[in-house]
């Protein structure tokens, strides 16, 4: 598709960046919410980590005091005579007889067993008992820090509802007056600011239509008459003609600022609307100057259905195929539309003959009032708007948009947006 619709900078200008490599892209799936290291995850971790690191500390001096109790209070065994016999004795390898000493060196490590078998058996219960503590200090741990995030979760439920141009919207957080309700209050007070700010944009704009297409229909009215007068001269009728052509581009020149004011905001009140329809009616309000220019339409569109709104949608085709059919060849020009279903989301592709882009001017093409290697002024092609109003749109519609020169020029100009 070729050059877009706003003009060329100089040829001193410097060249834009070329367009980002994620562009066009499929939005990418978010990871599942267990997955996502939020900030829950992470207190509950920090919480459970700190009382299993005590828990660990606390068992290690609980296990040295009692092996150093056990030491140190029990009692000393030892037998004297020459020949002691033992019995109703609960240690295996105690001998029922024999000597003192054979005797006295059974009892120490009988005695040396016991405290082990003790102190193995504290240490098992216990660990058992930090385990299960643990678990239960990671689940209060989660519990605790949901309920201390809450506010937060209703921060950004707030905020997502104004990304969806809903700026009526307030936090009203209650309770203690911590560091929570100070960013919900300062919150609060930045949306204040911003509902005021876009009400007056809006204000604004419908002001600025009525005050700029008043004047400019009554200059078209007066030319119209004036041309339609038998008795007029051929310079005055010239000169007529003249005016209504200008005039035509500065209504055109309002239309597009005022449609590229409006398009700025995200669509809220979106129905379903079958993209390959909106694309049929673009190539035939554009079929009578394709064929005055000689430009053959083509295209397969395929059926696919996506939530936005149809005029805006209209408008993102009739662009992009009056853009392909303006800027084309003189012979043989043709200019394919084309739309298809993919997992997930639905492709507008618009691709056309023309003059050859550089790939580094390809961004430029987006941008208001910049053409390829033209001036910004006297161009019969449009008001430099087209591409802007196209990119405006398609973001409003969560979507992305990018153009690909093509090998012996035109572009390959792909919508993408989420089905």
């Amino acid at each position: 598709m070729a050059p877009s619709s706003p003009p060329s900078a100089p040829p001193s200008a410097p060249a834009a960046a070329p367009p980002r490599p994620a562009e066009g892209l499929p939005p990418q799936p978010r990871p599942a919410p267990w997955l996502r290291p939020t900030i829950r995850i992470r207190l509950t971790l920090l919480y459970g980590g700190m009382f299993l690191m005590a828990g660990v500390v606390l068992l290690a001096l609980i296990y040295l005091l009692a092996a150093r109790t056990l030491k140190d209070g029990t009692p000393e065994f030892r037998v004297f005579g020459s020949n002691v016999r033992l019995s109703n004795l609960r240690c295996p390898g105690l001998p029922p007889a024999g000597t003192a000493d054979e005797i006295n060196a059974a009892i120490a490590h009988c005695i040396r067993n016991q405290r082990a078998l003790a102190l193995n058996t504290l240490l098992n219960r216990s660990l058992l008992a930090l385990l299960g503590l643990t678990v239960v200090a990671f689940a209060f741990g989660y519990a605790m820090a949901g309920r201390v995030l809450s506010p937060l979760g209703r921060i950004t439920r707030t905020a997502q509802r104004v990304a969806g141009s809903d700026l009526h919207r307030r936090i009203e957080l209650g309770g203690p007056d911590d560091e929570l309700k100070e960013l919900a209050d300062t919150f609060d007070e930045m949306l204040d600011r911003l509902d005021r700010a876009f009400e007056s944009q809006r204000r604004f704009v419908s002001n600025a239509s009525h005050e700029l297409r008043t004047p400019l229909a009554i200059n078209r009215t007066l030319l119209e008459v004036q041309l339609a007068d038998p008795g007029a001269s051929a310079e005055l009728v010239q000169l007529g003609r003249t005016l209504l052509a200008t005039n035509e581009r500065s209504e055109q020149l309002v239309e597009g600022l005022l449609l590229l004011a409006r398009s700025e905001n995200k669509v809220v009140d979106r129905r379903p609307v079958d993209l390959a329809e909106v694309a049929s009616q673009a190539v035939e309000q554009t079929r009578g100057e394709a064929l005055a220019a000689g430009v053959e339409l083509r295209g397969v569109r395929e059926p696919v259905v996506v939530q936005g709104s149809g005029v805006l949608l209209e408008r993102i085709a009739l662009n992009l195929v009056q853009n392909a059919v303006r800027y084309n060849v003189a012979d043989g020009g043709w200019v394919e539309v084309s739309t298809q279903a993919c997992p997930g989301c639905a492709v507008l592709v618009v691709s056309n003959t023309g003059p050859v882009v550089p790939a580094y001017e390809v961004e430029n093409l987006f941008e208001p009032f910049r053409r390829l290697r033209t001036e910004r002024t006297g161009s019969d092609k449009g008001v430099g708007l087209g591409l802007s109003i196209v990119r405006s749109v398609v973001r409003a519609h969560d979507g992305t948009i990018t153009a690909v020169p093509r090998e012996g020029g035109g572009l390959d100009m792909r919508v993408v947006l989420p089905a």
